[in-house]
């Protein structure tokens, strides 16, 4: 929690640039790597936090949808990211895996990831208590549950509300089971309601 010492409270305004300064103080987590955690169930805009920070940080993005998950297990996916990536990290070495392709259901080509001074990760369980140590920074994003399922069908069609439904059950056991949201560093209000600049601001929860 000392990422966030003496920042304001719930509703408040911040900037990725402040949280970009906060991340690069913080002393690497993975062998030369601070690795930023960006979790939260499906839909809570994870990505879209992810993917300002990594731009604000100049740092790579790796996603869980770069990896195949399963419908009902919205976690086990994690051990790709543990073995391809996190493990030769903590080496100092690049670590490498093959992205998966959704439209096709097929893997595609290769991707390195660097030992770079940071690296953000994003999707469901990537703040698990199995990695803490490995973590430099927790972020968890959150939304209404029925905002949620709205994106996510929005997203990918009506047919697949019975395995969204699936997923949402599947992902609340473990996030129960795990304490994820209660480790935290920062709380990020995914569907805030107060006037900000969302391309350079963020919400607390």
């Amino acid at each position: 929690m000392g990422v966030i010492n003496g920042a304001p409270g719930p509703g408040a305004v911040l900037t990725y640039s402040w949280l970009a300064g906060r991340v690069r103080a913080l002393p690497p987590s993975c062998g030369p790597v601070r690795l930023v955690a960006v979790d939260g169930p499906g839909g809570s805009g994870k990505t879209t936090f992810a993917g300002r920070l990594g731009r604000e940080l100049g740092a790579r993005v790796v996603h869980s949808d770069d990896f195949p998950v399963a419908w009902d297990d919205p976690v086990s996916w994690f051990g790709l990211l543990e073995t391809q990536v996190l493990a030769p990290l903590e080496r100092g070495e690049a670590g490498r895996f093959r992205r998966w392709d959704w439209p096709r259901g097929e893997y595609d080509g290769p991707v390195t990831v660097p030992p770079d001074p940071v690296l953000v990760v994003e999707g469901v369980s990537t703040a698990r208590r199995s990695a803490a140590g490995l973590i430099a920074l927790a972020v968890w994003v959150e939304a209404p549950r029925e905002l949620r399922l709205r994106r996510a069908l929005a997203r990918d069609g009506e047919e697949y509300r019975a395995q969204w439904e699936t997923w949402v059950r599947a992902e609340d056991t473990f996030f129960a089971a795990d304490g994820t949201r209660s480790r935290a560093d920062l709380l990020v209000d995914g569907d805030p309601r107060v006037p900000h600049d969302p391309e350079k601001e963020f919400v607390l929860r």
